[in-house]
């Protein structure tokens, strides 16, 4: 149950309040990469994360979850404004993409969330953890990698990720590395019995402390942190200049078909990447509290409608932001708040305070992010729970390192279904013989893809041999299925075969010929098998 009592809120402000300003601080320069990735003006991403921090936030049945722009949309953004010929002309289909959203939530399409296996989503959660290791690496030594990439391994330069890992430990700034081991010692002790006293201070803020402290103190020295290796906001003269940069919507681009063709991919992706998001912060909520898919449609879709007509990118529930708020200590909706807040606020008024913050400080808060996600007590649990949880696991994380974020998800899915399928192929059905006595018992759902198998165990019934098939326990038994079934029961005279059917809807007694009970007792020098069916 989603709680809103004002008590609620205030029992958990000590914690929201410290968790809104560390999700600020991670969110800001994503929302800048991430628009500046896209070709978009710079702080339409900005606008994205303002409007889901104030916006989405509230419409949304989730406590933890974050909303903004995401990096898995960079691609479709850059090409979407290539393609309809200019922001102005995208930012309709954006609007639009929210209507479609909210469509989909009135017409109950978040319960597709349900349906993504748990390995699948724990895959998710490690490599997105591996992705942002890889990915801060190079910030926390002071390398300057791109900024986008908190959800795809691939980078935007031709070379990879891997390769910009081993240039950035050949271009190490002393600074920008101490900074980084700093604030990770720190936020590591500060989960510590020691440090006990001052847990309601969260210890990535901290962090971030000793970052802007340790700028201000080095410079003019050899291990001054560079203007690059900073947080950069555009220099803005309040909230007014802010308003004065924003791009509005071309309404006149109703008329062309792209535009709709542009908004349901959007809406479609958009949605996929907020339920497989919700379904992951779910997981990683301490209080295990349940979001509702559909209203979280709606909130994304009403988020999508503003952000497109202030100028805004299109948003998703992002799980990167998401987890930094549940690292950082967030409880409740009121740290996501907080963070939208300082987004209006930081571009209008803070500006020349957040350019003192390096970005290894921010790098180190994500490193340990990662880290939590992908941890190897993670890996060991799954491989322990066998291999029906651990392939699909191993499977998804392969998939996005090597693809991205919906694709990997995709081969995951396929990944799991197929040992779902597997599972239901090998307990629809059973023969157990006793003597020249056979019980063939069928269960759950016997589908076509049970014919080959049904098949099998009806060739291991020997000539004069006494049959009982038994449909008690089968909920469901296809057309398939019973035409073998027929078959059997014609042939089975040839062979001195007698069978008997017990509740086997679909076929009548008048389908097996010359028929009679057949007891399943124990004969001498019998004991009763159960025959083992091919996989």
């Amino acid at each position: 149950m989603i709680r809103r009592q004002i008590s609620y809120y205030w029992r958990h402000l000590g914690r929201d309040i410290p968790a809104g300003i560390v999700v600020f601080l991670v969110a800001l320069p994503l929302c800048l990469g991430i628009a500046l990735a896209s070709g978009a003006p710079l702080l339409s991403g900005v606008v994205a994360g303002v409007v889901g921090g104030l916006i989405v936030t509230w419409a949304s049945g989730s406590q933890l979850s974050v909303s903004g722009p995401a990096a898995g949309l960079t691609v479709i953004v850059a090409q979407g404004i290539d393609h309809l010929g200019g922001f102005p002309a995208f930012l309709v289909a954006v609007a639009l993409a929210g209507l479609l959203q909210l469509a989909l939530g009135f017409l109950r399409a978040g319960m597709i969330g349900a349906y993504f296996p748990s390995s699948v989503i724990k895959g998710m959660l490690s490599a997105i953890g591996l992705i942002l290791i890889m990915k801060q690496l190079p910030h926390a030594v002071g390398y300057g990698a791109d900024l986008s990439g908190e959800e795809t391994y691939i980078p935007q330069t031709p070379g990879g990720t891997l390769d910009e890992i081993f240039l950035a430990f050949d271009a190490i700034s002393p600074g920008a590395a101490l900074v980084s081991l700093g604030a990770l010692a720190i936020m590591v002790l500060w989960e510590t019995r020691w440090f006990k006293p001052l847990a309601w201070i969260p210890g990535p803020l901290v962090a971030v402390a000793f970052g802007v402290a340790f700028n201000l103190l080095s410079q003019d020295t050899a291990f001054a942190i560079a203007e690059v290796h900073r947080v950069a906001l555009p220099d803005l003269q309040g909230l007014g200049d802010f308003a004065g940069h924003l791009v509005f919507p071309d309404f006149a681009q109703l008329a062309n078909p792209a535009v709709y063709t542009m908004a349901a991919t959007i809406a479609v992706i958009a949605s996929l990447e907020t339920l497989l998001s919700l379904e992951a912060v779910d997981k990683l909520d301490p209080l295990r509290r349940i979001a509702p898919t559909d209203r979280e449609l709606k909130a994304q879709g009403l988020g999508n409608l503003v952000s497109g007509l202030l100028g805004g990118l299109p948003m998703t529930a992002v799980i990167v932001r998401s987890s930094a708020n549940v690292n950082a200590g967030g409880r409740t909706k009121l740290s996501c708040f907080v963070h939208g807040l300082l987004l209006l606020f930081s571009v209008g008024f803070l500006s020349r305070y957040l350019n003192y913050v390096p970005l290894a400080a921010l790098a180190a808060i994500l490193l340990l992010t990662g880290y939590k996600l992908a941890k190897p007590g993670l890996v060991v649990e799954m491989y322990r729970k066998g291999t029906d949880q651990f392939v699909p696991y191993a499977v998804t994380v392969a998939a996005i390192l090597t693809t991205d974020l919906l694709k990997g998800i995709m081969v995951g899915i396929a990944c799991g279904l197929f040992y779902v399928i597997r599972a239901n192929f090998q307990a629809a059905l059973s023969l157990t013989r006793n003597g020249d006595h056979y019980l063939l018992r069928l269960r759950k759902d016997v589908s076509f893809l049970n014919k080959a198998l049904l098949r099998e165990a009806l060739g291991r019934v020997e000539a004069g041999g006494d049959v009982l098939i038994d449909g008690t326990h089968a909920d469901f038994i296809d057309h398939d299925v019973l035409e073998t079934l027929r078959d059997f029961l014609k042939a089975a005279p040839d062979d001195g075969i007698t069978v008997e059917l017990r509740n086997v809807r679909g076929l009548r007694a008048g389908d097996a010929p010359e028929s009679k009970p057949v007891p399943l007792r124990r004969r001498a020098g019998h004991a009763a098998a159960v025959l083992p069916l091919p996989h």
